[in-house]
């Protein structure tokens, strides 16, 4: 790998393998090689890199954890395979933490370099993209909860990421079907149906004459 040049190892990289000389070599000129020991962290969970990173040799785990730093492993990257990407999409801080199996060689692009291979932000393609992110973080959050989360933790954070802000509480609009809430959470419509009348006992939420749903604070600390 030593005696190989960055455009041609850009030319190895599955993902560049549709651009033009001229283009690869463009990237070939911003990206950067570092190498990470076994067990060292690429990207953070919820930690902003603004970088593309590119496998070029090694094994890498997709890891998500807990407040109580319990982990689930999402994937596993091998050569060839990158991460960062989302991020450099929406903005938005990794979902995941992705750590060394084994030692990595590893391409990093940044930012700006990354965002001259991608269309224009207001064009149909990048929307459409954003949406395929947003797409895969939900699948990122739905695997964590299935993994890490007991039906309790499941059903609240179904209940929170279907709520908006209100004026002192958080609020669902429209009556939550038990049915529906059970397949999104992994668990049978009659112990999701127990789960709620626990938290509507405790006062935790409240059903209102028309169905909405209220939520209190207390929700999201549990």
């Amino acid at each position: 790998m030593a005696m190989l040049s960055n455009f041609d190892l850009i030319r190895r990289v599955p993902l560049f393998s549709l651009l033009t000389s001229e283009q690869a070599q463009g990237i070939a000129n911003g990206v950067v090689k570092r190498r990470y020991k076994r067990g060292e962290a690429i990207v953070d969970q919820g930690a902003t890199s603004n970088a593309l990173f590119i496998l070029l040799t090694g094994r890498a785990q997709v890891v998500t954890a807990d407040a109580r730093g319990r982990e689930v492993i999402l994937a596993v990257l091998h050569a060839g395979d990158y991460l960062g990407e989302m991020s450099l999409i929406d903005h938005e801080p990794h979902s995941a933490t992705v750590r060394a199996e084994t030692q990595c060689d590893v391409l990093v692009l940044g930012r700006e370099d990354f965002a001259r291979c991608l269309p224009d932000e207001s064009s149909l393609a990048y929307s459409v993209m954003r949406g395929l992110v947003t797409r895969l973080r939900a699948a990122d959050r739905q695997i964590e909860s299935l993994a890490l989360l007991d039906v309790y933790g499941r059903v609240a954070r179904a209940l929170l990421e279907r709520a908006e802000d209100g004026a002192d509480y958080k609020l669902i609009r429209k009556k939550v079907s038990r049915q529906d809430l059970a397949k999104a959470v992994g668990a049978s419509r009659e112990m999701v149906s127990r789960v709620m009348k626990d938290l509507e006992e405790r006062g935790i939420i409240q059903t209102q004459p028309g169905g909405e749903l209220h939520i209190t604070e207390r929700l999201a600390q549990r």
